[in-house]
């Protein structure tokens, strides 16, 4: 069967859910308005957002926020470029708010920021595009949430695919029943690499504000595998590969089944082959346990796995078949039944960097317009990053926990509910919960 096949033999009760974010069939915002749109965070992964932003046409691009000039300074120069609006540069996101009052922000800094710039901005009455994960404690999730609840805002996070048009149909597929019941899911992440070398500490390039860059994380020495690029395998500022890419993938898991949160988490978790500055764990499984399945997260950074066909994505191990859930490989069901034919759709991904950033920022502003969450909203992104939290909580704590979700706690463990959050470093002050 082929992607255009299973589309017809699929379109009953989800009839065009799997066309509706076609790269070719977008949905459109009903009205013209304009939004002043910012930017916090113009690096790389910040720019491929606001160039899906201007490409849209809803937005007039007000401001661009960083603390590293030379980022600042590419990233208007290709604003620019792109369009005729001409945005003010900003260094600290505090006084772009206040001066500027987008009704659109993005945040695309490093993870240890998100919390605080993504509470600012709905405070100050914007609508945020904030990437994933969203955090990185547990409890900043909570205060996210929280945040975007109480000011109406509409929060969105990057976690693009679920307006993928493979992982729709793919989850059309596995909802249907075709591969049977689903006992386990194993998401994984398997990519090349060696021990690496030592980076030594240095006195930060000019133009860049490493203390502010650092924030409420800790002022630890300059380094060029941190910054730019390379942070989220510090564990100050971000989770590692779980951080990074367990969302995307652990996510997927939330998607499919109709259960919010595990009940159980234990992580192993070692450096076997890393010699180089990173902090990072290379080597890590956890365990997630939940009412009628288990769920796997693996991942190594020094040896790629051709053996089993697919070095990233999750299989869906069914009484009737595996299915695999991949990336630029789109997804796979491979029938138990000998001779069983195999059924393949091919990904519809964009460039730059294989994504679907256009198809989400679409949603974002639907959202906005209907006042209806979008596909992606601030709580579904709470739930994935948590499964990554607390993959690492319980690596750090060198044991199981089990998760109570209906309270967001550890039942009857002070030692790990003080790893839900984390002390800030003056004078940044830790987003309150209720």
């Amino acid at each position: 069967m082929n992607r255009r096949d299973f589309i017809k033999s699929s379109a009953g009760a989800t009839a065009g859910a799997s066309l509706a974010y076609s790269p070719f069939s977008l949905p459109s915002p009903s009205q013209n308005k304009k939004y002043t749109t910012a930017l916090i965070g113009s690096g790389w992964w910040g720019m491929n957002i606001l160039r899906e932003a201007i490409a849209a046409d809803r937005s007039k691009v007000v401001a661009l926020c960083d603390v590293d000039q030379r980022q600042l300074d590419q990233a208007m120069e290709e604003t620019g470029k792109l369009t005729s609006d001409r945005p003010k540069r900003y260094t600290d996101y505090r006084e772009l708010l206040a001066a500027e009052k987008p009704e659109i922000v993005i945040v695309a800094t490093p993870d240890h920021w998100h919390p605080l710039q993504t509470i600012a901005a709905v405070e100050a009455g914007a609508h945020v595009y904030v990437e994933k994960p969203i955090g990185h404690t547990v409890n900043e999730g909570k205060a996210m949430v929280q945040a975007a609840r109480a000011n109406n805002r509409m929060v969105q996070v990057g976690t693009h695919r679920r307006v993928s048009p493979h992982n729709i149909s793919g989850m059309e597929f596995l909802k249907s029943g075709r591969a049977g019941k689903i006992g386990m899911v194993r998401a994984f992440v398997h990519y090349p690499g060696g021990a690496g070398e030592i980076t030594p500490n240095s006195e930060p390039p000019a133009g860049l504000d490493w203390d502010m860059w650092c924030g409420p994380a800790a002022l630890v020495p300059y380094n060029e595998r941190i910054h730019p690029k390379g942070f989220r395998h510090f564990l100050e500022f971000a989770n590692g590969q779980i951080g990074d890419w367990g969302i995307h993938w652990l996510d997927q898991v939330l998607w499919w089944t109709e259960e919010k949160a595990p009940k159980s988490v234990h992580s192993v978790a070692a450096r076997h082959i890393r010699e180089d500055s990173t902090t990072a764990p290379d080597t890590q499984v956890v365990n997630y346990e939940f009412e009628d399945f288990t769920a796997v997260w693996e991942h190594r950074q020094y040896a790629a796995n051709q053996a089993e066909k697919h070095n990233i994505g999750c299989y869906f191990y069914g009484t009737e078949g595996t299915f695999h859930m991949g990336w630029l490989d789109g997804w796979t069901f491979y029938p138990s039944k000998k001779g069983g034919e195999i059924i393949h759709v091919e990904p519809q991904l964009r460039d730059p960097d294989k994504q679907n950033i256009k198809e989400l920022w679409t949603d974002f502003l639907s959202s906005i317009e209907s006042d209806k969450l979008p596909v992606c909203d601030i709580e579904i992104g709470h739930r994935s990053t948590n499964m990554s939290l607390l993959g690492m909580l319980s690596h750090q704590l060198g044991r199981s926990v089990t998760w109570d979700d209906d309270k967001g706690v550890i039942p009857n463990d002070p030692e790990a509910n003080a790893l839900l959050q984390r002390k800030y470093r003056d004078p940044w002050e830790y987003p309150k919960i209720t």
